[in-house]
């Protein structure tokens, strides 16, 4: 993290929150430019996951999921409630994603935790607009507005990119003067995958000892998101045939100790269980290539 940062840089970090299947994952794509991996919340998780980070010429958002809060409030304890408020002190914008229908109870369990907190910037954020006609919206807003002082109301579609620019600007009008917190070219989940990939090959480094200098390079190549764990396929890089035979080991019990290896701290990482799949390929000298270089993520 950068302590300074240019005059007028504005960043922070905002929340997506809503009940599932209302877009919030189309949404982030589309924000983002790029497809990313869909998070579940589990209740377990208290930490904040970082899970989209939008950076243009003024501005660097960092949209995260805030575990709990839009999950349906009856399945939630006291604790987690408390969590949910914690959490919600971490954020500079609050963006309520919703279907285009008057609020239900999740909905209105969701406000109330609002009304909790002093000075939340919060956006609702109605999406789906496609799928209704102009006339129908009206309601709504109304609706929602007596239930609680948003401090923007923006109709959008994030399957058409409908009101995303206009989401964007409100956002980045919203923020802080503040630093970059991520380098330009991360946009999702990279920086947890480089750090799976820097594990790999730190195993790699130690089980095999001296036998694979620094020819080794991994690629994450798979990332999926099921609600109980994380599946995770990585490509492992030699130079030689020879090193490759060093990896894989007698009968693959080389590749056995460097997966079992990995896997015990990425669950650590990641707070979740990872069923991890590697395989071992040749790239003849890819450390002397440029484009190879580039290609595994180095710059």
């Amino acid at each position: 993290m950068k302590n300074s940062h240019e005059k007028g840089f504005r960043s922070g970090y905002v929340s997506i929150l809503g009940r599932p299947n209302v877009g919030k994952s189309t949404f982030l794509n589309a924000i983002l430019g790029e497809k990313v991996a869909i998070v579940t919340s589990k209740p377990q998780t208290t930490r904040n996951r970082i899970i989209g980070v939008k950076t243009t010429p003024s501005a660097q958002i960092v949209f995260i999921d805030t575990p709990g809060i839009h999950k349906p409030m009856g399945r939630l304890g006291e604790f987690m409630v408390k969590e949910a408020m914690e959490s919600l002190k971490e954020v500079d914008i609050v963006l309520l994603m919703v279907e285009p229908q008057k609020p239900g109870t999740e909905e209105a369990a969701i406000i109330d935790l609002f009304k909790q907190r002093k000075n939340l910037t919060v956006f609702l954020l109605i999406n789906k607009i496609d799928t209704i006609r102009k006339t129908e919206l009206l309601p709504i807003i109304e609706k929602y507005s007596s239930l609680y002082p948003f401090d923007e109301i923006i109709p959008v579609s994030a399957v058409r990119g409908d009101g995303l620019e206009i989401v964007l600007e409100k956002t980045i009008d919203r923020l802080p003067e503040g630093p970059k917190y991520y380098p330009d070219d991360i946009f999702t989940d990279q920086l947890e995958r480089f750090m799976v990939a820097e594990i790999i090959r730190e195993k790699i480094m130690s089980l095999t000892e001296e036998e694979i200098p620094y020819s080794v390079a991994v690629e994450v190549t798979q990332w999926e998101e099921k609600e109980d764990m994380i599946i995770i396929n990585a490509n492992i890089y030699v130079e030689k045939e020879s090193q490759k035979g060093i990896i894989i080991g007698k009968r693959g019990a080389m590749l056995k100790a460097i997966g079992i290896a990995s896997r015990e701290e990425i669950e650590g990482l990641l707070n979740t269980k990872v069923y991890i799949e590697l395989w071992v390929k040749v790239k003849k000298d890819w450390r002397k290539k440029t484009g190879t270089l580039r290609e595994l993520g180095y710059r």
